[in-house]
């Protein structure tokens, strides 16, 4: 393979990173801000606990829960590969 040919794939997979990366950051900060402005007019209308406040909780909860089983996933992994 000609150098050229390897920078160039190299190029090529640290712009997929970057992208996907903060790609991802900014659909989790949207996503963050959506949530704040909703329970912002939740608070406003209702300040009881809703149904609907619960179960944010809960689906934040299992989404702490998965990243924590998928860091030791790949911890699990690593150790096997050395």
């Amino acid at each position: 393979m000609d150098i050229l040919e390897i920078l160039k794939w190299v190029g090529i997979v640290l712009a997929a990173g970057f992208v996907g990366y903060f790609g991802r950051y900014l659909a989790m900060l949207i996503i963050e801000s959506l949530h704040k402005k909703k329970s912002q007019q939740t608070s406003a209308t209702a300040p009881s606990v809703t149904s609907e406040t619960v179960q944010l909780e809960i689906e934040r909860q299992k989404a702490k829960a998965e990243k924590k089983r998928g860091k030791a996933e790949v911890k699990r992994l690593k150790k096997e590969n050395k």
